[in-house]
């Protein structure tokens, strides 16, 4: 009676248990890493991903995958961030890219994860081929045929889905609420000059109309 009770409860937790390393291993397999480059907008305002990439508001991330967590030489990290310790295995980052200041409470990244699976697969492919020896992710053979259908949009939450939107979306929302940029009232006109200013460095404007003063 005790086994078919254990054997139960076994079963219960399985069901019940998040997605593991083999659904992580066929996003991975599918994953596409243009469109990770594009998701990667959200994360260019603190990060750089190229070789030799300065850091910004946070470290470069060239060869992230696999390389030791805390340690790029020359950027300064938090205690929670080193305290983590280990290394970016495909299962920190993706756990890591969903709820950063959940998996490292403490930690100074103030973004707030990405919540499709498929963003964050497509971002590490994207990252995997950031480096000199990318992990080679392996095919897998689906369950049953693929089903097409149409392209899940994108969710700008508070913000109206129209031209500039995702650009929009993409510089600002890694610091700030999209609440904050919808109560600005801007007209697409004003959001036009201000959108060129945003370049690599950041939000340069912001800087120069202090050193303005």
């Amino acid at each position: 009676m005790r086994t078919v009770i254990a054997a139960a409860l076994l079963l219960a937790c399985a069901a019940a248990a998040p997605a593991g390393a083999a659904d992580l291993e066929a996003r991975l397999a599918a994953a596409d890493p243009v469109r990770g480059e594009t998701v990667f907008r959200k994360c260019a305002a603190c990060h750089t991903a190229g070789k030799g990439g300065r850091k910004k508001i946070g470290p470069n991330l060239w060869g992230i995958v696999g390389a030791p967590v805390g340690a790029r030489a020359g950027f300064r990290y938090s205690k929670a961030m080193t305290a983590f310790g280990g290394s970016w295995t495909l299962a920190r980052l993706d756990a890591y890219l969903t709820r950063p200041r959940a998996l490292v409470k403490g930690g100074s990244m103030s973004f707030a994860g990405l919540k499709r699976e498929r963003d964050r697969a497509d971002v590490i492919a994207f990252l995997n081929g950031m480096g000199d020896s990318p992990a080679a992710f392996g095919p897998v053979t689906p369950a049953a045929p693929a089903v097409s259908g149409p392209a899940e949009p994108e969710d700008f939450g508070l913000m109206v889905s129209a031209p500039g939107a995702s650009e929009t979306f993409d510089a600002c929302t890694p610091c700030h609420s999209e609440r904050i940029v919808v109560q600005q009232g801007l007209t697409r006109e004003q959001w036009d000059e201000l959108m060129p200013n945003f370049n690599s460095s950041g939000w340069i404007w912001g800087r120069s109309a202090r050193a303005s003063r």
